[in-house]
């Protein structure tokens, strides 16, 4: 029996689809860093797409996620908002609501992963807040060690899977290393907004015994 599959939008990486395609289901990763056009290989399809146009094809779905860029919406980047203006603050909410939008239509569990900013404000509240630290445990001693508050906005029968922690690694009184990067150049924006490896399987081993058991 083909196994549901698993929709991730505004991803570049794949990483949070790893441990999904590991257990036999196809995965779909929308963006626009992808190649234009639809690549599969394996249980990996790359769609090169803008979300806001993207139409997901009609299947039964697991699992999604989406991952918004965040750059006009992090409160890292509040010193920059006036000059941004309301242009930028609203197709960054326009992304966001899209990310809603598909997820909701998927039917399966979902989250939508942001920085502490702005979606507080205008959308509401996060139902859930995190540091990649505190899942390193679900890949092993030393994995994702460090603090980057990180919220969520799940539905769908979305589960908060339970911490298992690695103590994070400090640079200096000022916090962790991923506060060091910046967020000027293509590269360091990247390795900012990594899915921490850890998250991505924790969520996993919590949310796929219970898409199973609710279509056994």
């Amino acid at each position: 029996m083909n196994k549901p599959t698993c929709l991730f939008l505004c991803d570049e990486s794949g990483i949070m689809a790893r441990p999904w395609i590991e257990a036999g289901y196809p995965c779909i990763i929308v963006d626009t860093q992808h190649a234009p056009g639809a690549a599969t290989e394996g249980l990996l399809t790359k769609v090169g797409a803008d979300i806001l146009r993207y139409l997901p094809p009609r299947t039964t779905y697991a699992f999604a996620a989406a991952f918004p860029p965040c750059t006009d919406l992090a409160v890292s980047g509040a010193t920059y908002f006036q000059d941004k203006g309301l242009a930028a603050l609203g197709f960054a909410l326009g992304l966001v609501d899209r990310c809603r939008q598909i997820c909701e239509w998927t039917g399966a569990p979902w989250m939508i992963e942001n920085p502490v900013g702005m979606l507080s404000s205008y959308w509401r509240t996060p139902d859930y807040i995190f540091d990649p630290c505190e899942y390193g445990g679900y890949v092993g001693p030393g994995a994702d060690a460090y603090t980057k508050r990180t919220c969520l906005w799940t539905g769908g029968g979305f589960a908060m899977p339970w911490p298992k922690g690695v103590a994070p690694q400090r640079v200096s009184s000022q916090g962790s290393w991923v506060m060091k990067l910046g967020g000027k150049s293509a590269r360091t924006k990247k390795l900012r907004s990594k899915t921490p490896e850890g998250f991505a399987r924790a969520v996993f081993s919590t949310n796929q015994p219970m898409m199973e058991a609710a279509h056994a």
